[in-house]
């Protein structure tokens, strides 16, 4: 029961803080209410992490609560010539880049990615729109990706970028990313996940590869990742925020 409260009041402030900071921009411009919020953040990741531990597992749940259709929701479809040229060939030249503060940079495909100990969680998708969808993911646990390439000692952060434009037409292009610390990233549930249900994974949930962070709500979860890059702090890209929509004034801190 107080798992179920501790998950509630994060969702809650994590809608709330979005919701203040898409509809009254005026006010979220101002330093005083980024700080407040910002703070807020930082003691709901203390807290979690606290009273959960750094460790601590989201639920997992057995194959007959999976659901009849798993929701997507999001891009559903990058559609540039690029990806569709490697979905005509079932993402058969499609690579993943990983380096930043790293000893050992990696370019990997997806026959490397999944010849690598796999694991497979049966977890609920919490989205912070208020919905809810449970399904069967399969991948690389992102921790065996990092300890292949030997994050240096100043690295706090892995960051995520994928291949959805999100800019509109005739505007520049503007890439979805994503990032998590080193405790999230290297949690025994968060994957570079390739399957869902079962099945190589759809274009509507991110093919060929994506991120599966069951501790986070449910935008965190980058889709389409072409690269990963290990860093020190998260002013150096993007917006600067940490990832797409914290760049639109989410919270980076999602967790549940």
């Amino acid at each position: 029961m107080a798992d179920d409260r501790r998950r509630f009041l994060t969702r809650s402030a994590a809608v709330a803080a979005a919701a203040l900071l898409s509809g009254c921009s005026g006010l979220s411009e101002k330093k005083w209410v980024s700080d407040a919020l910002s703070e807020v953040e930082n003691l709901t990741r203390r807290a979690q992490r606290l009273f959960a531990g750094r460790q601590a597992l989201a639920p997992e749940f057995t194959k007959a609560d999976i659901a009849p259709v798993f929701r997507a929701n999001g891009t559903l479809d990058p559609a540039s010539d690029d990806y569709r040229a490697h979905a005509a060939k079932d993402f058969r030249d499609w690579r993943v880049e990983v380096g930043g503060l790293v000893e050992r940079p990696l370019s990997l495909s997806m026959e490397a990615l999944r010849a690598m100990p796999s694991r497979t969680q049966i977890t609920r998708h919490d989205c912070v729109e208020g919905w809810s969808c449970i399904g069967e993911w399969k991948g690389t646990p992102l921790r065996l990706v990092l300890a292949e390439a030997r994050p240096r000692n100043d690295a706090r952060y892995v960051a995520f970028f994928c291949a959805d434009n999100m800019a509109e037409e005739g505007v520049p292009a503007q890439y979805y990313y994503e990032s998590l610390d080193l405790v999230e990233a290297t949690h025994p549930q968060t994957l570079l996940a390739y399957e869902l249900n079962g099945q190589a994974l759809p274009i509507e949930h991110g093919a060929p590869v994506r991120l599966r962070a069951e501790r986070q709500l449910g935008y965190k979860m980058a889709k389409y990742i072409q690269r990963i890059e290990i860093v020190a702090d998260l002013g150096s890209f993007g917006g600067g925020r940490g990832g797409y929509w914290e760049d639109q004034g989410y919270s980076w801190y999602a967790g549940i």
